[in-house]
């Protein structure tokens, strides 16, 4: 138990975070969610559950209500907790249950839950409820836009620009700054970043990261901006305002 798995690729993507313990129905949602376009994190305990949320937020949470270690109405008791502490934005939670009781429904939304889907289920209507999800209090601009420092990056249109200064970047350099600041003020570890951005099967050059990593910031310090990509020596990057330079 306590895998975890990432599949973000290119980060423009709607990332969803599926929890669930049974492997044919964790790979037939992960599998149909890919080909739907969207990035996939898998996590088959609770503890990993809330392992992947501690380092960093998806755009939607599919949620199975029995799994070991700490069951789902708990993990989303965690969630929303963590949320009314911090006055973090809610995390759309859709949980799965194989219990079609009343009470047992109650129980889910009453822990955090926005919406209820009963095993088994047809994978359309999933979809279906992931798609209105997502929709939910976000605007398109919201949606779309990053935004950290003096920094914007569009997903939709794919610009980046800093300050009031267009940043022309490479495809792989856009993706690896989106999932930067998918992730602002944590670090990111080289393998992280390398199975993210290139996937886990990827078998060029050993320093291909640190030279995306350098052309990116030449980019983005161009008109000798401060750095905001730190070297955080033996362990990765991180997307973080500092003096050094």
């Amino acid at each position: 138990m306590g895998q975890q798995s990432s599949s973000i690729g290119a980060t423009g993507r709607r990332r969803i975070l599926v929890v669930e313990d049974e492997p044919a129905i964790a790979g037939f949602v992960r599998r149909g969610l890919v080909f739907e376009g969207y990035a996939v994190d898998m996590a088959d305990d609770g503890p990993a559950a809330l392992a992947c949320l501690r380092e960093g937020q998806p755009d939607l949470l599919i949620l199975d209500v029995m799994l070991p270690g700490i069951d789902g109405l708990e993990v989303a008791r965690r969630v929303r907790s963590v949320e009314n502490e911090s006055d973090r934005a809610p995390l759309p939670i859709l949980m799965l249950t194989a219990r079609d009781a009343v009470p047992d429904r109650i129980a889910g939304l009453d822990a955090g839950a926005d919406d209820y889907l009963v095993k088994p289920f047809d994978f359309d209507e999933l979809l279906a409820r992931v798609r209105a999800l997502l929709r939910r209090g976000q605007s398109p601009r919201a949606a779309r836009c990053s935004r950290y420092a003096d920094l914007e990056l569009d997903l939709t249109a794919r610009t980046v620009v800093r300050g009031s200064r267009p940043v022309t970047l490479t495809a792989r350099e856009f993706d690896l700054l989106a999932l930067f600041m998918r992730h602002p003020n944590h670090v990111l570890t080289r393998r992280q970043l390398m199975d993210r951005i290139w996937g886990d099967d990827y078998f060029g050059d050993s320093n291909v990261l640190e030279v995306f990593v350098a052309n990116l910031r030449r980019a983005l310090e161009a008109a000798a901006e401060p750095r905001l990509i730190q070297t955080v020596r033996g362990v990765g990057y991180v997307l973080r305002e500092s003096a050094e330079r």
